[in-house]
């Protein structure tokens, strides 16, 4: 049910705006250039790794409008499946602002969140490494593991270069540091409760490049009871009202209101989580 209401939404969003298939046209893009021959790099606006178009290869065949909804709502249904074995008060992360974001813009994010519950699914992190790095660390396995080198090896074989052409393309990325942005540093408060497994990867997350407030929907792995998920997704709609209100002048300035109203509830979910277990 949530993956076909997403995916209408999305199509419906997409058509309205002419979007085609917004950001995950880039991995269909370069798919069909690979899969034709040629280099899907001729561009500087092409940021993103072959991997990603891997997984873009089913869908080249489709409308871009078709493309991206499609994506978005298997995204988004692989995500609440992956979320009900661990209580469906767990489905209220759908409410996070990232979440609609992310489906404005048709972002990977929601599925690299997915991945971390399966872990063949793992190759996904690969997609998008600045936010699938911290998840596919948080995650790792010996079957996902694998089927990541499986995947690179597919991309190789396809286009052997694509590693080399792809880091010159990063030059042309913008985007800013969570933990460098002020007041990112406090961020590093999250190692006082280093035996915490999200503490880690918070701090992780906090140290990757990112654009926008779609990028760090893989931080509610981090609440777990009903209280903390509302407390964080609440507060996360005072980054989506800002940005309502206000044309951001740079991604500093972005960074700054992902961290103030994303990353520093996240640091409070898991520092007074800890303080109620030592009081109880």
């Amino acid at each position: 049910m949530i993956g076909v209401a997403s995916a209408a939404f999305c199509y419906f969003l997409l058509l309205h705006f002419h979007q085609g298939a917004a950001d995950f046209g880039w991995a269909v893009r370069a798919a069909r250039q690979v899969l034709s021959g040629q280099n899907p790099y001729d561009t500087p606006l092409e940021q993103y790794p072959l991997t990603a178009a891997f997984f873009g290869v089913p869908f080249v065949w489709l409308r871009p409008e078709m493309a991206g909804a499609l994506f978005y709502g298997l995204s988004s249904a692989l995500l609440a499946f992956g979320l009900i074995p661990h209580g469906y008060h767990r489905l209220l992360v759908f409410l996070a602002y990232p979440y609609w974001g992310g489906l404005l813009a048709v972002q990977w994010s929601t599925l690299i969140f997915a991945s971390a519950f399966f872990p063949l699914f793992l190759p996904l992190t690969m997609a998008k490494p600045q936010i699938g790095l911290p998840v596919a660390f948080r995650n790792l396995s010996r079957r996902g593991v694998l089927a990541c080198v499986v995947v690179a090896l597919l991309t190789l074989v396809a286009m052997p270069r694509w590693p080399v052409l792809w880091l010159g393309q990063l030059k042309n990325y913008e985007f800013f540091i969570p933990l460098l942005v002020l007041p990112g540093p406090a961020l590093a408060l999250a190692l006082w409760r280093y035996r915490d497994k999200d503490a880690w990867f918070l701090a992780l997350s906090a140290i990757m490049p990112q654009r926008w407030f779609f990028d760090p929907f893989i931080l509610w792995l981090i609440p777990k009871s009903r209280r903390e998920i509302l407390f964080t997704a609440a507060l996360s709609w005072g980054a989506g009202i800002w940005r309502w209100y206000h044309i951001p002048h740079s991604f500093a300035e972005v960074g700054r209101f992902t961290v103030l109203f994303i990353y520093l509830p996240m640091l409070a979910v898991i520092l007074f989580r800890q303080f109620g277990r030592e009081e109880s």
